[in-house]
């Protein structure tokens, strides 16, 4: 390939709304261009990317048995009726309608056509296992679109599903896709951790994420730098507490606490440690009749230690908050504590509420927490003696840097990361909802056991510039690069040794198969390596007069601090072993 014939468009600025580094290179770079908000055009220099992940991806997932097909963008409303899930979603799920005004949705992803495509055609347990896998494009109508491709509202997704005949079977498809993602994560040359993630309403310990590690990433991921334990922060969970609880060691007492409503201030007003003291958190259930009107409410009062922040997720396993729970009101929270958010407690409830006490508080004595009375607080509060024992004790927090690892084998770690794929164990939720049955060996039928499985094709290019990058631009591994290799020569419109021997090397290793592109535009070379560098084509070789003069030209990899002298009769054979390296 030469240059003279591709589209190179870069700027020597960002647009003044990318804020990310990604979006900011993939823009200078000349890979997108934005049309709307969170709508991008990829350009030939991103689109060469974008083809090498997919190309990664099919090959991988062909590997592993799944089968490729592509389904529509826009889909028939009545397969998402079938769900619920055309409700449901949210204003994400972008509805339409055609001239004879029917409804359709733009889709963000695919789970309803492929079912209605099983029921159809897998007839018969010998059918199965099957996976149907496509790359698409989707839409998800996000309210805030930033960070470029990172959260676009349009983007390329290949998401898969298997179908199986039972739950073992299912077990199996999804260790597979598990393996399979390892491969491709692998061949991209990043990064990144396989993290369990929470299953949501399905249940169960199947889901894993795939984030690719970036200080600027959205996630925290939780890991024990000396075991295999790894998760997301909704999953991750600390070793539980075996310490008995210490006995009392001083009175209950209410003190005055002006002004102080968060854990913090109070803690620096008694000179405490922030972990002596507990955050009250309200919720309430809804209590509905038949018909689904609300008839009532039970109020809820969760403890956590005040430097510890809850987790919603896990709040929702709680039994009786698992059905949903909503932050109470604040007229239900003064008809239940008689005072305002930032002085709650336990002690002296106007009307009784559920307790839940994080498994950390359940065993602290001589804690502190609101009195139920502006400006004060009560201290020296211990279970059993000034309350009794909580309704329930549950793991309601987030893990911290530091906490025992649950294996027992050392403590946890946190960094960030940026999701970029999630294989998924689904179960009979979208086949039950559709009829998606077949004929099992018995001759009766059964609903399939599905999962799903998914990877951002064009999110992985943004995360994979977030975690390689420096001043100057990108730095590609080479299997996603849009370049393997970019041959430099300086002044080959003047000199037309340095011509001859810059075709000579493109033509050798293009025909050995390598991605090389000849620079033959006549920049000054300042011009031109700022250029390649911004871009982040891994390797260079650059061919001047001079060098041919002294029989060597020089290579340089992207990350290389200076360029190596390189004989001119061994440059290919060099640039090629570097390539197997």
């Amino acid at each position: 390939m030469r240059a003279s014939q591709f589209l190179i468009s870069t700027l020597k600025e960002a647009p003044a709304d990318a804020e990310v580094a990604s979006h900011k290179l993939m823009m200078r770079a000349g890979m997108i261009k934005k049309l709307g908000a969170g709508i991008y055009t990829y350009m030939p220099m991103g689109l060469r990317v974008i083809r090498k992940v997919e190309a990664i991806v099919r090959e991988e997932m062909n590997r592993a048995g799944a089968v490729e097909c592509t389904m529509p963008v826009v889909q028939p409303a009545e397969l998402w009726q079938e769900t619920g899930r055309f409700d449901k979603m949210g204003p994400e799920l972008l509805r339409i309608k055609d001239r004879h005004d029917r409804d359709f949705v733009v889709q963000p992803t695919s789970e309803e056509v492929v079912t209605d495509i099983a029921r159809q055609e897998l007839r018969s347990y010998k059918q199965l296992p099957k996976n149907l896998y496509q790359v698409q494009t989707k839409f998800r109508d996000e309210r805030r679109p930033r960070f470029g491709l990172m959260r676009g509202r349009e983007f390329i997704m290949k998401d898969a599903y298997s179908f199986d005949r039972d739950q073992a079977a299912a077990k199996r498809s999804y260790e597979t896709m598990a393996q399979a993602y390892r491969r491709i994560f692998d061949r991209f040359g990043l990064r990144y951790r396989a993290v369990a993630a929470d299953s949501g309403a399905i249940g169960g310990d199947l889901s894993e994420e795939f984030q690719v590690i970036a200080a600027t990433g959205e996630d925290a991921i939780v890991y024990c730098p000396d075991s295999q334990y790894a998760a997301n922060m909704e999953k991750a969970e600390a070793l539980a507490p075996t310490h008995a609880r210490p006995a009392p060691g001083r009175a209950m007492e209410k003190v005055p606490t002006p002004g102080k409503s968060t854990c913090e201030q109070v803690a620096e007003l008694l000179k405490v440690p922030l972990a002596t003291t507990v955050k009250s958190l309200v919720l309430a259930t809804d209590k509905l009749d038949a018909q689904g009107n609300v008839t009532g409410s039970q109020v809820w009062l969760l403890l956590l230690r005040g430097d510890h922040d809850m987790n919603e997720i896990k709040v929702g396993k709680v039994p009786g908050l698992d059905n949903g729970f909503r932050f109470a009101t604040v007229a239900e929270i003064e008809a239940h504590f008689g005072a305002k958010p930032g002085y709650l407690g336990p002690i002296g409830l106007k009307q009784p509420v559920k307790i839940v006490a994080d498994r950390e508080v359940a065993l602290m004595a001589d804690w502190i927490a609101g009195a139920n009375e502006e400006d004060f607080h009560t201290v020296g509060i211990n279970w059993g003696r000034d309350l009794p024992e909580p309704d329930a004790v549950a793991d309601l927090r987030n893990v911290v840097e530091g906490d025992l690892s649950p294996d027992g084998q050392g403590k946890l770690a946190i960094e960030r990361g940026i999701e970029v794929g999630h294989i998924f164990y689904l179960g009979t939720k979208y086949s039950k909802a559709m009829d998606a049955t077949f004929l099992d060996e018995d001759g009766k039928p059964k609903v399939f056991e599905m999962g799903c499985y998914g990877i951002g094709i064009t999110r992985l290019p943004a995360a994979a510039i977030e975690q390689n990058h420096d001043e100057r631009g990108i730095i590609w591994p080479d299997a996603i690069a849009p370049f393997t290799v970019v041959v430099c020569p300086i002044g080959m419109d003047r000199s037309a040794d340095v011509k001859a021997a810059a075709e000579k090397l493109h033509d050798e290793l293009a025909a050995a198969g390598v991605d090389v592109l000849l620079d033959d535009r006549g920049e000054r070379p300042g011009a031109m390596f700022a250029d390649w560098e911004l871009i982040g084509v891994p390797h260079r070789v650059v061919i001047s007069d001079r060098g041919l003069k002294e029989g060597q030209l020089e290579y340089q990899h992207r990350r290389d601090a200076a360029a190596t002298k390189v004989a001119a009769g061994e440059i290919a054979a060099f640039v090629k072993g570097r390539l197997a390296a």
